[in-house]
């Protein structure tokens, strides 16, 4: 019987596969079989590809075509470089290591994979409340937002969204203050070839109330009031026009339509990363809380909810934004680079 019971126990671990089989440290890998490896392989290269494509078409669509050059539009561009450069630098190593199981690209690049991992969350956040801001001018106050919202304006909101993106992201997981605390935890889960991300509960707390739950609470207050005062606006200029037409009464009024139906838009792309990046932050604060107790496949899966944002967005602009199927049209049939292209009108008529 305990020959038997030897000869089992060899046979499971024959059967266990390690990150590094040569190290004594070595990581498991995650089990699965060919079929469920290519599945999954499939759908996080397909969506990687859309991340990288059609952000890179927004880039360059807004950049091309002088029309498309509005203080919105610059903010919007500067967000999809964001998700271009988190579909680059990001998610193709993320995707191995949940795949895998296995971090195979070194301590080193895990530390700034992980920073810039945050970088880029933080850009998405501060991005999104400018844009918000912008909106709220635009709608609020179309008198004044040409002369108060212009193109080095946007260009300032870009930069410091950028700017603060980096000082978030550098203070919490780039000084690592995010691991005080936990460093005994860490060391005892520590295997060759991981790379884990886990912050202690004050970086928790403070992050998910600073750069989730207040940001968002700011943004639906401004899209809150945007929709309630363009209503407003629109019910005055029409019971003004019945009494007497006024052609600058009429532009005013298609004016703020036309904001709103925008601001519509930039709403959807906000409510979506709401979706998928409340799980996440959740998740980040419970699990610090009770000890990293959570199954490990759940912050993985939450993690992804939070890339696959970055995917949504062009998807977003391309269902609700004609110009970005026209630009995209003329950039696939190479159009673009016919003389004077830039000067093509990209709007319906």
């Amino acid at each position: 019987m305990r020959e038997a019971s030897n000869s089992s126990i060899l046979d499971v671990e024959d059967l266990i596969e390690y990150c590094y089989p040569e190290s004594n440290l070595s990581c498991v890998k995650i089990s699965h079989n060919v079929a469920a490896r290519a599945v999954i392989y499939s759908i996080l290269v397909f969506a990687t590809l859309v991340t990288i494509l059609g952000n890179s078409v927004v880039i360059i669509s807004i950049a091309h075509f002088k029309q498309l050059h509005t203080p919105t539009n610059i903010l919007v561009m500067s967000l999809a470089l964001v998700d271009l450069l988190l579909g680059i630098t990001i998610m193709p190593f993320s995707m191995v290591r949940s795949v895998d199981g296995c971090w195979y690209f070194g301590e080193e690049f895990c530390y700034w994979h992980s920073t810039f991992d945050f970088l880029f969350t933080g850009a998405s956040i501060f991005h999104l409340i400018s844009i918000a801001a912008d909106r709220h001018q635009a709608v609020c106050y179309p008198l004044h937002y040409p002369s108060r919202i212009t193109l080095p304006v946007a260009g300032l909101m870009a930069a410091l969204s950028w700017i603060l993106a980096t000082v978030y992201a550098f203070s919490s997981i780039g000084s690592k203050a995010s691991i005080m605390n936990i460093e005994d935890y860490l060391a005892s889960v520590y295997c060759f070839g991981n790379c884990l991300v886990l912050i202690n509960e004050a970086c928790a707390s403070i992050c998910t109330c600073l750069f989730f739950i207040l940001p968002v609470c700011v943004m639906i207050g401004l899209y809150t009031q945007i929709f309630l005062i363009s209503d407003r606006h629109v019910r005055k200029i029409g019971v003004t026009k019945q009494g007497r037409p006024d052609m600058t009464l009429i532009k005013i009024s298609q004016k703020v339509k036309h904001e709103k139906k925008a601001a519509k838009t930039l709403g959807i792309v906000v409510g979506t990363f709401n979706v998928c990046w409340m799980p996440y932050y959740i998740t980040s604060v419970v699990d610090t809380f009770s000890h990293y107790t959570s199954p490990a496949i759940l912050p993985d899966i939450f993690n992804w909810m939070c890339y696959i944002n970055s995917t949504l967005n062009p998807i977003i602009y391309g269902l609700f934004y004609p110009w970005f199927r026209k630009t995209l049209y003329l950039i696939v049939t190479l159009k673009i680079f016919a003389p004077n292209s830039s000067d093509i009108n990209v709007y319906p008529a």
